[in-house]
């Protein structure tokens, strides 16, 4: 029988220069400005998606990579996702939308209390994407850089808190009733004895509640983590709604991973079925076999010009510069910090043998192209495509997927104006939402 899964948009660039580089920037639509993106999300909530994932980086990384990363707007600028939610709510209906944080950029409070007041305004639509940019660090206070560990240690710990102070309302603690009473002429807000007096003293922060801001009629917002380390899976099993997953898309592999979450969220007590494992893909859609075996072919010998831009774009994600290396040398993986992904580094040096194999030979590997029909890519048809996803779902009981692309109109036709019919028609792609906001609508299936 065909499952029903969940879908989601990643939008991989962030909130940045949208258009820069291809030949649809000719649409003049202005990347500053709300309307570009509302217009994107009506589309992605018309096609039935539940969320929208909107990566961050408060940082344009260090000195070395600064120019790598402005030159052609891969990296920056980026302006606040948090600050262009309201206007995708305002846009929207249902569509869950997930503007990436970083704990080192809000006070527990202060975040407590924004993020409360988004998860109102929308409706309960908010979603959050907590990631532990450590790179980022030297922008929020004179603190030393954490080692990647004890960033997700901080992230915990600022997420407990924040969790904390939207419970610090007891139940009944807001009464709400207007009707006059003898004692009580113009009704009773609300019931101040239970309110709680949180003091919270730990490792990384200090505050205290109770937090001044209602409590939730729809549930908090949804948590996501992108983190495939050991210690971001544990970080997702114990706290996470949503894993953000980067992972080869056959079913032995979805299958592994899965299970390291469901481990991960059994040993913290939880319920593994709480967590949505969403797997990241970027497909080529485009319109016959026979197209797709030409950009294929295309792909397999890329000159120096691909590849020298394959090495600048990988320098801005691992915030080191690869152009300035020996490309007919192996990689040496010291020349990356403490605070680069490892996940970054994994999908660079793929299956190699990082000891031998030159850097050229890595950053090449990652211009080529595969075909969806034999497993070896992600070029295809709209129906190969739903292929893969109806498989995954059948034999790997995968919760769905997430489409990772920027966030322009065209971008989004492209990917969706045939595959989402074809979804339908198999039964794998909601129709219609449910009330209750993001959390009910992760729930319903």
């Amino acid at each position: 029988m065909t499952r029903q899964q969940h879908f989601g948009w990643f939008l991989a660039r962030g909130f940045g220069p949208h258009g820069w580089g291809h030949p649809y920037l000719d649409w003049n639509y202005r990347w500053t400005s709300p309307g570009l993106y509302q217009q994107s999300v009506r589309d992605l909530e018309q096609a039935g998606l539940d969320l929208l994932i909107i990566e961050d980086a408060p940082s344009l990384g260090s000195a070395s990579t600064i120019d790598l990363r402005v030159r052609q707007a891969f990296g920056g600028p980026k302006h606040d996702p948090l600050l262009l939610a309201p206007y995708l709510f305002a846009a929207t209906q249902h569509l869950g939308i997930v503007p990436t944080v970083n704990p080192a950029a809000y006070l527990p409070y202060t975040a407590a209390r924004q993020f409360a007041t988004l998860q109102h305004l929308s409706g309960h639509r908010l979603g959050l994407n907590v990631v532990t940019d450590t790179g980022s660090a030297r922008h929020f206070g004179s603190a030393p850089v954490l080692a990647h560990d004890a960033a997700y240690d901080r992230a915990e710990e600022w997420l407990g808190g924040i969790r904390d102070l939207w419970r610090s309302w007891d139940d009944g603690a807001l009464i709400a009733d207007p009707t006059p009473t003898a004692d009580r002429p113009q009704g009773r807000y609300a019931d101040g004895t239970k309110l709680r007096a949180l003091r919270h003293r730990g490792e990384y922060f200090e505050f205290d509640g109770p937090l001044n801001a209602l409590p939730f009629t729809e549930g908090e917002p949804v948590i996501v983590s992108p983190g495939g380390s050991g210690r971001g899976l544990g970080f997702a099993g114990a706290n996470s709604d949503v894993q953000l997953a980067l992972a080869p898309l056959d079913a032995a592999s979805i299958r592994n991973y899965r299970a390291r979450i469901h481990a991960a969220a059994l040993e913290r007590g939880r319920n593994p079925a709480d967590v949505t494992v969403l797997f990241a893909i970027q497909p080529v859609l485009v319109g016959s076999a026979e197209e797709a075996d030409r950009l294929v072919a295309a792909s397999a010998n890329p000159d120096d010009a691909t590849v020298l831009t394959i090495a600048e774009r990988q320098s801005s994600d691992l915030e080191t510069d690869l152009t300035s290396l020996d490309f007919d040398a192996p990689l040496d993986l010291g020349v990356f910090g403490d605070h680069v992904s490892r996940g970054s580094i994994a999908r660079l040096v793929g299956s190699h043998d990082v000891e031998t194999t030159p850097l050229r030979v890595l950053l090449a590997s990652m211009a080529r192209l595969g075909r969806l029909s034999d497993g070896s890519g992600f070029v295809g048809t709209a129906s190969e495509l739903a292929d893969l996803i109806e498989d995954l779902g059948e034999n790997a009981d995968n919760d769905g997927v997430l489409f990772w692309g920027d966030l322009h109109p065209v971008t989004v036709h492209r990917m969706l104006d045939e595959l989402v019919p074809i979804l339908r028609r198999r039964g794998i792609l909601r129709t219609e939402y449910n009330p209750g906001g993001l959390r009910a609508n992760l729930r319903d299936f």
